[in-house]
């Protein structure tokens, strides 16, 4: 193989093909996404597929709302249904400083038009029986929010891009990044050498490695998380949120006639591990005896292990290398990088073409550990 191609897009997750899509969708040719594996195999098709707005930063509430817009006319723009529920999201805080902190952040989303709003503890109970109200001083909810199928937005957009003259490569892993100078010249790959001026890296837990080749340093460091799957629960609110309890991180959803559930594990070291294990189980069951005790009684039957894409703030790195000619970033979204798909993807378009895109990302710039100015996200679990 040796292609030529305007722009090589760099993993083939909601992110990669989301920018190619956005990329061939406005009309510019020989996008080549390159993905060595298949196509949503890494963190994408392990997520717990929440989609929200409810964030403590602007510019991820600005994202997450943007995306949610995307989100609800997928189907429409694709012809690919992602089963897209838009049951909420629900947070339940037990600590002042917790109700606080959500308070604060739902007087932003409000200003930013985001439908959020605190509930006393009875009223989140309503909305997710599940729960006890032990030890719960608020909540925090938002009816937009929800959660689809992260595998369906990957084909959906790999399609649209493929449509609009886009070529993925799959199986294919990159090798290198040529230069000449600061100059991007190519990007080497296990098949063969593929002659471009413009890399976009969007590899995930990956990303570190791949900006290494062209000399740029992405602070992402992966960490295994875990997704459990239960058995039917009768009587399942058809309108259940996405719950979270916020002290603990435990989460679940309806998945099915059951529940997807999880939590982060203080346990877990960094590392590209993917295999399941049940160290975690004691201190989910703990997590589950204090808040959702219901949870005890049933029986798992199945669940997965993925990849976290962590940075040091807990935020996004997005933006354009200023060391190395046109090798752009969308990466390290610590948990929130599936929800912000659709909206990042717009954004690296217009870097790519040079216009000025709905949102200031440059506060999201990898440069910004260099200058000793990060941007901590608070609502992460």
């Amino acid at each position: 193989m040796n292609l030529r191609a305007r722009v090589v897009v760099v993993g083939g997750g909601v992110m990669g093909t989301s920018i190619a899509c956005h990329l061939a969708r406005a009309g510019v040719r020989d996008v080549v996404l390159v993905e060595r594996d298949e196509l949503a195999a890494g963190s994408t098709s392990k997520a717990a597929g929440g989609v929200r707005a409810q964030f403590s930063d602007e510019l991820n509430i600005r994202l997450g709302a943007r995306s949610l817009e995307a989100f609800a006319r997928f189907e429409e723009e694709t012809g690919q249904d992602i089963g897209l529920h838009r049951v909420g999201y629900l947070f339940l805080l037990s600590t002042p400083e917790q109700v606080a902190s959500f308070e604060a952040g739902v007087r932003l989303q409000n200003s930013l038009g985001v439908p959020s709003r605190m509930l006393t503890p009875k009223q989140a109970r309503r909305l997710s029986p599940l729960i006890t109200t032990d030890g719960l001083l608020a909540a925090a909810h938002s009816p937009d929010d929800g959660h689809c199928t992260p595998e369906a937005v990957v084909h959906g957009y790999a399609a649209t891009a493929r449509a609009h003259g886009a070529r993925i490569l799959r199986h294919t892993e990159v090798t290198g990044i040529e230069r000449q100078g600061a100059t991007i010249t190519a990007v080497g790959t296990t098949l063969g050498r593929i002659r471009t001026d413009t890399v976009i890296c969007a590899a995930g837990a990956w990303s570190r490695a791949v900006g290494a080749m062209a000399g740029v340093d992405l602070p992402v460091e992966p960490l295994r998380r875990q997704i459990a799957v239960t058995e039917p629960v009768p009587g399942l609110p058809p309108a259940l949120p996405m719950t979270i309890d916020f002290t603990t991180s435990l989460y679940f959803h309806a998945e099915g006639p059951g529940l997807l559930l999880g939590m982060s594990d203080p346990d877990e070291r960094p590392g590209f591990a993917t295999d399941t294990h049940d160290r975690w189980i004691p201190r989910l069951c703990e997590a589950m005896q204090r808040r959702a005790p219901a949870l005890l009684e049933l029986r798992r039957t199945g669940g997965w292990a993925g990849l976290y894409e962590n940075t040091p703030d807990h935020n996004a790195l997005i933006g354009e290398a200023t060391s190395v000619s046109r090798f752009l970033y969308a990466t390290g979204f610590s948990g929130h990088g599936f929800l912000q798909g659709p909206a990042v993807g717009e954004i690296v378009r217009d870097l790519y073409l040079g216009r000025p895109p709905f949102l200031d990302v440059r506060p999201l710039s990898a440069d910004r550990f260099v200058a000793g100015a990060p941007r901590p996200e608070a609502n992460v679990v």
